[in-house]
């Protein structure tokens, strides 16, 4: 089990960190092209709202529904296989096609619906822009972006069908134990966007529609690469509606509460852009690009392990082993542990210089790099909950227990939306990154508290003393970074090639000072075994 997990994990990472390098080579186009103003701000709105609904319906409630149901058949059909892979894989090929053809109907009419009601998914979370549009008129800043997002929206909702169907194959080939081909997805989407933004800016009026174009032909590829890596599992089957059929009516019985519980989070996300875009200018572009920075280490680490473990605590879970299901748990709290505080330590030492580097050309202003700072500065103090709840929330849902996460959930939200208020009005954009990283920290240790409660998983002793070593050791590492790190207006006159040269000494020195002290302080490869 331990190798097969960490062998897994790191497929998933190396995967992951090829996806968002190019993510990140994605945002450094973007940044050139359209930087943080106007034309940015609408795009990425545009881009926002299906991302909100592949997260609901896609990659958030579905995949935590789907996935137990789905390695619980699987676990079966094994149990029941004699030799023909055909017999083998029956009850699961049952129920994948009964689920994708119940999924695309659903699917479908949504995608349709947000096409032709662009313009009101616009009032609803770009209420700013619309109270513009309605006082001052179509040619004001705000009834520009209007009438612009509600254009952009209809070029990008079909990404929504798309990823749907994409997420829900990559569900399929994780629980058949191939991850490789779920993790790698993604990197296909950042290629064409990359491609469209550099190619594709000149055929349209606005370097906006070049890029909404390039999430719609993103999404397309995805879909269509892994049709060949089902029709090789022996899984690509013709779906059919089934809506009263045993596996999906469980899966429709653990997905409305998972819908309630992964809606919390994207709701958080979707109030601070409505609150964004009553701020000034640029608001939504600084909470993005600080936000796209979070999601390297988060996505890296977090949820690549994450898409391990859900997998693997389901299967332990259907076989009521409940001390590898402890085992495994500890080991994935730990993993993260490992990579996500140096890279707290690593990100708040270097945080404008990395976004210097990254950015600071073109449209991408000087200003904009102290900007988009002081965001991510707010977004990291919250990054190990954030990786606490991608292992956590898993532990619920393999046990097919989506009702407490919701729950959670919603006290989450509540606290994000007061905090957001009381914040907002004094600390602008920041304020509403601080209410974000705040409400994570409640759901993290509210999700902790309830597995705790239920006696299914907490922290040990032996695990404790292991993160206070690594906390250290990032801390030494920051200590590090900080003394050999320039400060900003040294930065900012070295050249481009003198910047990166510095920021790759300062990195490369902090990754040997920190796996040194933990080494000193004793920590070993055995640590990460997997053991009843």
């Amino acid at each position: 089990m331990s190798k097969k997990l960490i062998k897994s994990g790191l497929i998933v990472s190396v995967m992951t960190l090829i996806s968002r390098v190019l993510g990140l080579v994605r945002d450094v186009v973007i940044a050139n092209v359209m930087g943080a103003g106007a034309m940015a701000d609408v795009f990425l709105f545009a881009n926002k709202i299906p991302n909100f609904f592949r997260r609901l319906f896609a990659e958030g409630a579905f995949a935590q529904a789907f996935v137990p149901v789905l390695s619980e058949y699987h676990t079966k059909d094994e149990a029941n296989a004699q030799n023909d892979q055909e017999v083998s894989l029956n009850e699961t090929r049952r129920l994948i096609a009964q689920v994708s053809g119940t999924l695309g109907v659903i699917i479908t009419l949504v995608t349709l619906f947000g096409m032709l009601a662009s313009p009101l998914f616009v009032i609803l979370f770009g209420g700013g822009w619309f109270v513009d549009w309605l006082n001052n008129g179509p040619d004001s800043v705000g009834g520009e972006k209007f009438e612009l997002a509600a254009d952009l929206l209809k070029i990008t909702f079909p990404y929504l069908w798309f990823i749907s169907f994409t997420a829900l194959s990559g569900a399929v080939l994780n629980t058949m134990g191939r991850f490789a081909v779920a993790a790698f997805t993604p990197v296909l989407l950042n290629i064409v966007i990359i491609l469209m933004a550099i190619y594709g800016a000149e055929y349209t009026q606005n370097p906006a529609y070049a890029l909404a174009w390039g999430v719609f032909f993103g999404g397309l590829v995805q879909f269509l690469f892994q049709i060949p890596f089902l029709y090789k599992a022996g899984v690509l089957v013709k779906p059919c509606w089934s809506w009263h059929s045993n596996g999906v009516t469980k899966i429709r019985k653990l997905i409305v509460p998972a819908l309630f519980g992964v809606s919390v989070t994207q709701i958080n996300l979707l109030l601070d852009t409505l609150i964004a875009s009553f701020l000034i200018t640029g608001s939504i572009s600084w909470l993005y690009y600080a936000d796209r920075l979070l999601e390297f280490p988060l996505g890296l680490f977090g949820i690549g392990i994450a898409t391990v473990v859900l997998p693997s605590l389901s299967k332990l879970h259907t076989k009521n082993n409940s001390e590898q299901f402890i085992a495994t748990l500890d080991w994935g709290i730990k993993v993260i542990c490992l990579f996500g505080w140096p890279a707290l330590a690593g990100l708040m030492v270097l945080a404008q210089p990395i976004i210097m580097v990254l950015f600071m050309r073109g449209e991408f202003s000087q200003e904009t790099v102290l900007q988009v700072s002081y965001a991510l500065f707010a977004y990291l103090s919250g990054l190990i909950s954030f990786m606490f709840i991608k292992i956590l929330a898993p532990a619920y849902y393999a046990r097919q227990d989506t009702k407490t996460p919701v729950k959670i959930g919603i006290k989450a939200m509540v606290a994000n939306m007061a905090f957001n208020l009381a914040l907002a009005p004094f600390f602008g954009y920041v304020g509403l990154a601080i209410a974000t990283t705040m409400s994570a920290t409640l759901n993290a240790w509210l999700l902790y508290r309830g597995l705790k409660q239920a006696q299914v998983y907490h922290l040990s002793n032996i695990t404790k003393v292991f993160i206070a070593k690594l906390m250290f050791a990032a801390g030494v590492m920051a200590l590090v970074v900080y003394q050999l790190s320039p400060n900003f207006d040294v930065w900012l006159s070295m050249k481009f090639f003198e910047q990166t040269l510095q920021l790759v000494l300062c990195i490369g020195a902090g990754c040997f000072s920190y796996f040194l002290v933990i080494i000193l302080l004793g920590v070993r490869l055995n640590d990460f075994k997997v053991k009843s």
